[in-house]
């Protein structure tokens, strides 16, 4: 059974740093490319970041720069360091393989503001 929980979300300042972390079990995580989601309030789940078995990494155009994803096989554990926060990273933000399993985590949210 997979099962994907995400952690280490909160409120934060436009400008602060957050950093998420997800544990995933019952998946071959070693193998699969991981990605994080976000979901913002009124509009579609959209690919923030993702990284491949080999690290290799891609990011959405609107967080390069700022945020870093990476990865650690032997925790079955990705992570999200997000720097340099705008109001419009607020969202409830999930992470998942790329392409998506077919069950998802309970998210966590993630709120910019001032």
């Amino acid at each position: 059974q997979v099962q994907l929980v995400e952690s280490g979300g909160g409120l934060v300042q436009p400008g602060g740093s957050l950093r998420l972390s997800c544990k995933a079990s019952g998946i071959i995580f070693s193998a699969l490319t991981m990605a994080w989601y976000r979901q913002a309030p009124g509009k579609e789940r959209e690919l923030v970041a993702r990284i491949s078995s080999y690290r290799s990494t891609i990011y959405a155009d609107s967080v390069q720069g700022r945020f870093t994803i990476s990865r650690d096989n032997a925790k079955n554990t990705v992570y999200l360091q997000m720097n340099s926060l705008k109001p419009e990273d607020t969202a409830v933000y999930y992470c998942n393989a790329a392409p998506t399993l077919g069950s998802w985590g309970q998210g966590t949210q993630v709120t910019v503001s001032s």
